[in-house]
């Protein structure tokens, strides 16, 4: 576990749930890679993001996918591609990511609390 955090701490990250709109390959990536779009809404837009998680999806089933996403770090160059917000996901027995996705329908930009 990591050391404990204030809620002013918590409330810094700005989580949201996005839909991917697109997504595709990234073979120049070090580590197998996908390149993912997320809309997360009017408010914030669609950012990029690199996410390693070819274990499990494939481009074209991510596409309409909810997923939830930090969208106030500051953009990475990962390559020669600009990620915008880090698309969240925990490990599984193998250490492979999956998506953490919303079980209801929730709008795009939705702020976690």
């Amino acid at each position: 576990m990591t050391p404990e955090i204030g809620f002013e701490d918590f409330l810094k990250v700005d989580i949201r749930k996005g839909t991917i709109v697109d997504a595709q390959p990234y073979p120049e990536a070090r580590k197998p890679a996908l390149k993912l779009w997320v809309d997360y809404g009017p408010e914030i837009g669609v950012k990029k993001s690199s996410a390693q998680i070819t274990v499990h999806y494939e481009p074209e089933s991510l596409i309409g996918k909810p997923v939830l996403g930090v969208v106030n770090f500051p953009p990475r160059q990962i390559g020669k591609f600009m990620s915008e917000a880090l698309v969240l996901g925990l490990p599984d027995e193998a250490g492979e990511v999956v998506l953490i996705t919303p079980d209801k329908d929730v709008p795009n930009g939705a702020r976690m609390f």
